[in-house]
């Protein structure tokens, strides 16, 4: 398929596209970095293998694979022409995408209480990369919530048409991608001892 053929609008969401993609793919190095950091240093004599993760990080997943589906159903509702239960289930979505933060920060909070710091005397590393991915990838999430927030906005203007929803697929998309994105990284925590 030949990039630069095609009307203007179709090469121009074919760029806006590419250009998403570069991103999550930056996205998925960086993480990838991480976590592949994780693996080397579990290898440490410090490594403590018995760590518990917090119960809200649990309960946040479940939120975000909700918020995930709840984006979908809006973004199908508007391909259908039905302009107002999706504008509701894109509401829905970013109270569930909010709660998915709350919750975070009260995970970082259960494992405060149970004496384990992302720094200093009693911090140790296993904890301190677990401190660290949450807290990058909910500033992932954050952007996902712009990103989410630019959507609704144009949503509630009649921006969005079974035959314009570029902003929404590209919304999704992202939204999409950081919720696969934390079910992989809660998987990984959770088995990589």
């Amino acid at each position: 398929m030949d990039l630069t053929q095609g009307t203007e609008k179709e090469k121009l969401t074919r760029a806006k596209k590419m250009m998403l993609w570069f991103g999550i793919v930056s996205l998925i190095m960086g993480f990838a970095g991480w976590t592949s950091a994780y693996i080397v240093s579990s290898k440490r004599e410090d490594w403590v293998n018995d760590l518990e993760l917090p119960s809200a990080f649990f309960v946040s997943t479940a939120i975000i694979i909700l918020s995930s589906i709840t984006y979908f159903l809006a973004k199908k509702l508007v391909s259908k022409g039905n302009q107002k239960q999706a504008t509701l289930f894109l509401l829905v979505t970013l109270a569930l995408g909010i709660t998915f933060i709350v919750l975070q920060f009260y995970g970082f909070s259960q494992m405060l209480e149970n004496g384990y710091y992302f720094t200093g005397p009693t911090s140790n590393i296993k904890m301190s990369y677990v401190f660290l991915i949450a807290a990058v990838h909910i500033a992932h999430v954050v952007a996902g919530l712009i990103s989410l927030l630019t959507v609704l906005v144009q949503q509630l203007r009649n921006k969005y048409t079974p035959d314009n929803m570029l902003g929404m697929e590209l919304g999704a998309t992202f939204w999409h991608f950081l919720d696969f994105l934390w079910v992989y990284l809660i998987l990984f925590m959770y088995f990589v001892k």
